[in-house]
């Protein structure tokens, strides 16, 4: 195990295990403070998680750049905001998922906290797996490239409107071993019904999220390894932008669909990096200016929503004084 972290990482083993159970127990404390009973999960409570977990990421980030070098700082704050982006995103899939299951509200948070629990689990296995790739077979990076830059323009023309959960493929197979219910009870994945142990739509809005997660890593991790091949760097800044994704998604689920830019931006992100990475062993591109690339993309696209919608708003509001 030594040698096999020391060939993908320059962090020392200590690390990784004070690491790991530092988020086990980051997630114990969340789900004890925010994670009890029963109840809609309120803006306040949500933005104040946030920002705490956020908080976190951030200054772990600056002691380990303290540590480790300003280089894989900026790799480590480049990667999480690249993350924490794409997480937002995805925040729209869970919010069609939660409508399509019409899971309630007071239930949604218990849904989420697996949900990220199994996330961290995968995105570790296909990190670590990603990282001895790359690191045996450099061609590896050539086939990330392709990934991103052909992820980019289905992000272009595809929508969300289109996906329908109930039809996933993981719900269609698990429907093939697991009797199922419709009715929700409480925040129950399981029910006896008639003496026979039944799925209920919590349990299915829990599998699709961990499934459509497994398509999210397809993009995020080759993502993750444009900006940096250290495995620890991708693990930590990965896991980071993860942890804040129940609350982030409680803070934006009102307003999500209005960030209509967010698409185009992530995909001139992913379009970016991806060709970074494929013109990688010609032109060498630094990390801070990479940085500073994926910053200007994503404030254009956040400042534009803001903008575009304000205009509609106020065109909506002068249509009905006109009324």
């Amino acid at each position: 195990m030594l040698n096999f972290l020391s060939h993908i990482s320059v962090v020392p083993l200590w690390l990784w295990i004070a690491f790991s159970i530092g988020i086990f127990i980051l997630l114990l404390i969340d789900l004890s403070l925010f994670g009890n009973g029963d109840h809609k999960v309120n803006t306040k409570t949500a933005l104040i998680e946030s920002g705490i977990w956020i908080t976190i990421a951030l200054l772990f980030n600056a002691w380990f750049a303290y540590n480790f070098g300003s280089k894989l700082g900026v790799e480590f704050f480049t990667g999480y905001l690249i993350e924490k982006s794409l997480s937002i995103d995805n925040l729209f899939i869970i919010l069609l998922i939660f409508s399509s299951f019409k899971i309630p509200d007071a239930y949604q948070h218990r849904v989420l906290f697996y949900g990220v629990l199994g996330a961290i689990v995968l995105r570790a296995i296909f990190i670590l797996f990603g990282a001895h790739l790359l690191h045996s077979f450099h061609w590896i990076l050539y086939l990330f490239g392709i990934i991103l830059v052909v992820t980019s323009v289905k992000f272009l023309r595809e929508s969300d409107e289109k996906i329908d959960t109930k039809d996933n493929w993981s719900v269609r197979l698990l429907r093939k071993f697991i009797p199922m219910t419709d009715k929700t009870n409480g925040n129950q994945f399981f029910v006896l019904e008639q003496g026979v142990k039944k799925a209920t739509p919590l349990f299915l809005a829990l599998v699709v999220i961990e499934a459509t997660d497994l398509v999210f890593a397809v993009d995020s991790i080759p993502a993750i390894f444009s900006i940096t091949q250290d495995a620890f760097v991708a693990f930590a800044s990965n896991i980071f932008a993860i942890l804040g994704l129940r609350a982030l998604y409680f803070v934006l689920a009102d307003w999500v669909g209005k960030l209509r830019y967010l698409k185009p931006g992530l995909a001139a992100i992913l379009g970016f990096i991806g060709t970074k990475m494929l013109i990688n062993d010609f032109v060498k591109i630094s990390s801070m200016a990479s940085l500073l690339v994926i910053f200007t993309i994503l404030m254009t696209a956040g400042l534009s929503s803001w903008y575009v919608a304000k205009i509609e708003e106020s065109k909506k509001r002068k249509q009905d004084l006109l009324k």
